[in-house]
């Protein structure tokens, strides 16, 4: 085929100049995919570079198996030799094969977040810290931060505002447990998903006989979505392309949208200090969305201040004007939507598959869900609970992962008393200790069981080795179904589930079932030239929640954040809940660059839409088990009113009543009158007092004088305990009425 006459003249450019960096600012809708495709195909049918001399890097499974069957379309099998696929999974690919380099073994486990929160609880428990204070949940998102700015846990240790950062939080052990966290993984010959990256880092700058390798083996290097790269995976990116400097990124910074994953949008906005040289191509032709919701969004995205300037544009008709729904309440709110809904698919002959409806955080489907049932509205909620998240699976694959590398503590501590065997929680610490205290694995430990442990536990725990070693002997001489079905069967999980005659235990066998199809499934694709349970393994702790979504039903109304609608489009987008505290987040009104977060994320919500696009918001809302005035959303001002007009229901088919739309402004602005308290009308970043320090809250009463690093002076109003929390309610000056939890706020109190 010939694919360049198919393309417009900015992606033409993008496809043909292969040499030096390059970076491709792609507009929402501008076809940035077809562009990176052809440009491999490129690449490899008329610049004749062997595939296997070019890597590219995304951020999804799905994205990479849709980009590489697209360029096999064009150059034929050659497309499969290409080094292409996640950054994790890429990187995974080279530490198999170098990471005795940095001390670990080539089959080391991977480490899914489930399994890495497990073993932070079992450091916080043996450092006998309170496990209230020290939630996995939070030290993991801390470690991850860590690791994303390539920062070491001997460096967290030695950074001086890190480590005051955790004492100010009541939190002063937090390096510490990273310290202990990162060598027990390396015990266990284990890493995490950070530590995929983070350790390719450390290879790269540690060995540079290998890092040479690499960058004279990869002559090109493609990155989509670079807008959401961290840190971390900027400088490997950087570093393999230093001598080629063949690199070519492919972002919007308009869609930077995870920030709170590690994603630093000074990567592609500063791009250009690191390339003087550096080609720039702007793909600014939106051919998804119709010339309203473009320049609706264009108007939007203006205000932001960081930003790459570019003009996105359509060729597509005006289409319709932006609907604005205004409720009561949520309730009210989620039956306007379900009735708008149904009245649009009637009136247009869609399929409930052509809409979506999308909420700043998961708590808000609540409503849309109870009122699209009472309409009989088939609906799907994207990002539930996956296939691999559930207990059973994850049990079984617990077995699978000890059976392969004994070394793996977290695996050893999910399944050493699964089926229940005697061996209860002292017993399980007392073979860690063993371990610790005789610098020797919990494996060794549980081979000399008798000398350890005694005791009647010592017979089970010998018998749970054995089966260790024979399901080793079926993982060497069988494919990876047939090791797993052997494990399955003998491990005692299938009978126990068999046995277990609830609709939730025939669900659950049914569960376990369909995870040995899925492995049968693996053995039997021609395509897999490594039949073994160890890359099945690999393969499944690389999927994302995302790529494992599978309807058998396609026509339903599809429900999920705006986080996870990235990437997709819709022919009807809803935007709900659009009020202040909401949507923008309370919780990302502190600085400017957090409200250019949130305005980029709303950017991205209604670049989702083809044809018609939806805004609402409620007057009231529950919150926190309270009902609450709510104020429209700032949003909405963004937003050139000529591109909105006001929807209001009044029962039976007349579900729009349109006025003036030059009446449109003062409506939305007249609305903020029904606010229960005033918001700042700028961002304020406040700076702390120069000897600004934390102070001791426990004698803190109302009345007293207070300072804040984000929110400045106040006074405290009310002071509140709920069980062993204190929380105090302050009057800023600047920011109004908060109501912070002592055991975590850093306040300072000043003389009144």
């Amino acid at each position: 085929m010939d694919y360049l006459k198919t393309l417009n003249p900015p992606q033409h450019e993008g496809v043909v100049n292969t040499e030096g960096p390059c970076m491709i600012i792609a507009g929402a809708g501008s076809g940035k995919t077809r562009v990176l495709t052809y440009r491999i195909a490129h690449l490899i049918q008329k610049q004749d570079v062997d595939p296997f001399n070019i890597m590219a890097l995304t951020f999804t499974n799905k994205a990479a198996k849709e980009m590489r069957e697209r360029i096999e379309h064009v150059v034929g099998s050659d497309a499969r030799n290409l080094w292409m696929g996640t950054f994790h999974s890429v990187f995974a690919r080279i530490l198999r094969a170098e990471a005795h380099h940095i001390g670990y073994p080539n089959n080391f486990t991977i480490y899914d977040t489930d399994d890495s929160k497990s073993l932070i609880k079992s450091v916080v428990k043996e450092m006998g810290l309170d496990e209230t204070q020290y939630k996995a949940n939070l030290i993991y998102n801390r470690i991850s931060g860590a690791k994303n700015k390539l920062i070491s846990w001997q460096e967290y240790l030695a950074n001086p505002l890190l480590m005051g950062d955790d004492a100010a939080n009541m939190r002063p052990e937090i390096g510490n447990i990273y310290k202990k966290y990162a060598e027990r993984c390396f015990k266990s010959g284990a890493m995490d998903f950070d530590d995929l990256l983070f350790n390719t880092d450390k290879l790269f700058k540690e060995h540079l006989e290998v890092l040479n390798k690499y960058q004279h083996r990869i002559n090109y290097v493609l990155v989509d979505e670079f807008q959401d790269t961290n840190l971390c995976q900027y400088f490997i990116i950087r570093k393999l392309a230093s001598v080629k400097q063949n690199v070519c990124v492919v972002g919007d910074d308009a869609q930077s949208i995870y920030a709170f994953r590690g994603a630093d949008i000074s990567n592609i906005l500063n791009f250009e200090k690191d390339y003087p040289d550096l080609r720039i191509i702007k793909l600014e032709q939106n051919y998804r969305s119709t010339k309203t919701i473009v320049d609706a969004a264009n108007s939007v995205i203006a205000k932001n201040k960081a930003q790459l300037p570019k003009n996105v544009w359509t060729a597509n008709e005006d289409g319709t004007l932006i609907e604005l729904i205004k409720a009561v309440s949520d309730n009210e709110e989620g039956r306007l939507v379900a009735s708008s809904i149904f009245e649009e698919k009637m009136q247009n002959q869609y399929a409930f598959s052509d809409f979506v409806v999308l909420y700043r955080t998961n708590s808000q489907s609540r409503s849309i869900e109870e009122a699209l049932r009472r309409m009989n509205i088939k609906y799907k909620v994207v990002g539930g609970l996956s296939f691999y998240q559930r207990k059973e699976i994850k049990d079984l694959l617990a077995y699978l992962r000890y059976s392969l590398n004994q070394q793996d503590e977290a695996s050893f501590r999910r399944i050493i008393n699964l089926p229940k065997r005697g061996i209860g929680d002292s017993t399980i610490d007392k073979i860690v200790v063993a371990a610790n205290d005789h610098a020797i694995t919990i494996w060794e430990v549980l081979e000399n069981a008798p000398s350890f442990v005694g005791g009647r536990a010592a017979g089970p725990i010998e018998d749970f080795v054995t089966k260790i070693k024979r399901f080793g002997v079926e993982i060497q001489n069988k494919d990876a179904y047939e090791a797993a079905a052997e494990i399955a069967k003998s491990s005692g999980l299938l009978k126990e589930l068999y046995e277990d005659k609830t609709a939730e235990g025939l669900s659950r066998f049914e569960n376990v079932q369909e995870l040995l199809n899925a492995i049968k499934e693996y053995v039997d694709d021609p395509e897999k030239e490594d039949k073994s349970l160890g890359a099945f393994l690999q393969e499944v702790s690389l999927i994302t929640g995302q790529d494992e979504n599978k309807d058998n039903d396609p026509d339903k109304v599809t429900l999920m954040t705006i986080h996870m609608a990235k990437g997709l489009e819709f022919k009807n987008v809803y935007i709900v809940g659009l009020e202040e505290d909401l949507f923008p987040s309370q919780m990302m009104l502190s600085s400017r660059a957090e409200l250019e977060e949130e305005r980029r994320l709303f950017y991205v919500a209604i670049t989702r839409a083809q044809k018609k696009l939806f805004l609402s918001y409620a007057i009231t809302r529950y919150r926190f088990g309270r009902l609450k005035n709510c104020e429209p959303s700032r949003f909405l001002d963004d937003i050139d009113q000529r591109y909105i007009k006001i929807s209001s229901k009044f029962g039976g088919n007349d579900l729009f009543a349109t006025p003036n739309p030059n009446y449109a402004k003062n409506f939305v602005s007249g609305m903020k009158s029904t606010a229960s308290a005033p918001k700042p009308k700028a961002v304020t970043t406040y700076k702390p007092s120069a000897d600004f320090a934390p102070s001791d809250t426990r004698e803190l009463k109302e009345g007293m004088k207070v300072e804040h690093p984000k929110f400045g002076f106040g006074t405290v109003v009310k002071m509140e305990e709920q069980g062993t929390e204190r929380k105090a309610k302050i009057n800023f000056a600047d920011f109004g009425e908060k109501t912070l939890l002592l055991s975590f706020a850093k306040l300072m109190i000043h003389e009144n």
